[in-house]
């Protein structure tokens, strides 16, 4: 550089801190010329170190690597829970309906069942109704109208006929209704076996169309029509067919 730049108004030599200061100047111009010289789309490159205090920023070109797919394996972990919650529901549905499908089926044989026992009651209860009145015997008044009464259905289980009608109009003709009516003048007196009861029966027809279950006694109402009955069913078919003396 010229020496004559170096100095000024009285001809003094610049000091050291002087020509520090003008050299820096010098390279600052002739940086800003080069700044200017290059063409707007080329690339610059600067070698000048920045100022120590300034602090670096680091850029990078490069994609971010695992952050997709940590998003990616936070939703599958997501949906797999909700297929769980899901899945742990229709469970606990179909086990919900399978209980009351349970109960329901339990209902109906219950159900069922008492139905069952119901009838078999009923059934047992109307059994038990029939055998006792079954076994009751059947009340007959004490009276001509209740012997013939009971004189018929004990005719009736034997299968010998004869109807109240008939059953009365001899008796009446007979004994006019009184059971220890005896005949101690006709023949039969006579010969020591007289008529007795209400149809004027000998003891020996009465011992020998005696039907069982009733009493082995002549002078017995009903016991003495029916094996009155007894003997005119054999000899005239009825007593409905005897209108005198047999």
């Amino acid at each position: 550089m010229p020496k004559h730049i170096l100095t000024r108004g009285h001809g003094r030599a610049l000091s050291r801190h002087h020509k520090v200061a003008a050299a820096g100047v010098a390279a600052l111009g002739a940086a800003a010329i080069g700044l200017s010289a290059v063409p707007s789309n080329a690339s610059t490159t600067t070698t000048a170190e920045a100022p120590a205090e300034t602090a670096r920023v680091a850029y990078s070109t490069q994609q971010i690597q695992g952050v997709e797919p940590d998003v990616n394996s936070q939703f599958a972990a997501a949906g797999l829970k909700v297929e769980q919650i899901a899945a742990k529901k229709q469970a606990a549905a179909e086990a919900a309906a399978k209980k009351q499908a349970a109960a329901e089926k339990k209902a109906a044989a219950e159900a069922k069942a008492a139905k069952a026992r119901q009838a078999a009651e009923s059934a047992s209860r109307s059994a038990e109704r029939a055998e006792v009145k079954k076994a009751a015997p059947k009340k007959y008044g004490d009276n001509l109208d209740g012997w013939i009464r009971e004189a018929m259905s004990i005719m009736k289980k034997h299968g010998i006929p004869g109807s109240y009608e008939g059953i009365h109009r001899n008796i009446m003709r007979e004994s006019s209704g009184n059971p220890q009516a005896i005949n101690l003048w006709d023949i039969n007196a006579q010969n020591g076996i007289p008529s007795k009861g209400l149809l004027q029966v000998i003891p020996p027809t009465f011992e020998a169309y005696h039907v069982k279950g009733t009493p082995k006694d002549i002078y017995d109402p009903v016991a003495n029509i029916v094996a009155a009955c007894n003997y005119a069913a054999d000899k005239y078919g009825t007593m409905d067919n005897v209108d005198s003396a047999y």
